[in-house]
């Protein structure tokens, strides 16, 4: 599932792909998030799975964007 994990350290537009198509789902779950809860009454646990899901994806983000900040030797 996640194509990063091979042996083969990805490359930075493949990275940078890769976070697009994160930071997309992740602003797509905000709005989901939003309109479930505009609506009275909801489903308590489907909120907290796609909050778990929203976190995983800020993870996945942050992890990714620490990749293309390159190391610098002290």
């Amino acid at each position: 599932m996640n194509d990063l994990t091979s042996s083969d350290p990805p490359d930075s537009p493949t990275i940078k792909a890769r976070l697009e198509a994160l930071k997309s789902e992740h602003r797509d779950l905000d709005e989901v998030i939003d309109r479930l809860i505009e609506k009275p009454p909801f489903d308590q646990l489907q909120l907290q799975r796609l909050k778990k899901r929203k976190l995983g994806l800020k993870d996945q983000i942050l992890r990714l964007e620490s990749q293309l900040i390159p190391d610098i030797i002290a």
